[in-house]
Parts: C-alpha cells; sequence; structure tokens
C-alpha cells in the first residue's frame, strides 16, 4: 500500500517524516481535509489574522500531490 506524508506550514513546516499508508491517492486527498479540520479545531488558538496556513500532501517520491490553503482576515466594517 502507498505512503504519504502531510507536511504543515503554519509560520514553520511540520513536516511528516512516517506518513500514513492509504489506498489510493484519493484516499490522501480526504484525509488531508479530515486531518486540516482536526488540526484547524485543535489549533485554533495559533491562527493568527492574516498569516497563511496549508498542509501539503506528498508520495513516497516526495512529489506534491494536494494542498489544503487555509488564512483568516479580519472583514473591515464600515
Amino acid at each position: 500500500m502507498p505512503r504519504y506524508f502531510f507536511h504543515v506550514h503554519d509560520g514553520r513546516s511540520a513536516l511528516d517524516s512516517d506518513g500514513t499508508e492509504l489506498p489510493d491517492r484519493e484516499s490522501a486527498c480526504v484525509e488531508a481535509i479530515r486531518l486540516a479540520g482536526s488540526l484547524l479545531r485543535d489549533d485554533a488558538a495559533h491562527l493568527a489574522l492574516g498569516e497563511a496556513w496549508r498542509l501539503e500532501v506528498a508520495d513516497e517520491r516526495g512529489t506534491g500531490l494536494y494542498r489544503v490553503d487555509i488564512q483568516a482576515s479580519a472583514i473591515d466594517g464600515p
């Protein structure tokens, strides 16, 4: 079963050196969305307004496959 790596970049980089075995690329995409949601829920207090946050999925060769981008921005009122 192929192994996929989920790297988080949020002002610093947390590279996944272990990876996760999943049946295919589509499963890796679904897992990336689930992981992003979990990380955002658990680490919401660490997200600063205006700072970009991303989760990148790579295959065993290091080829980037998917990217989830998040950025919180204030909307100025009238």
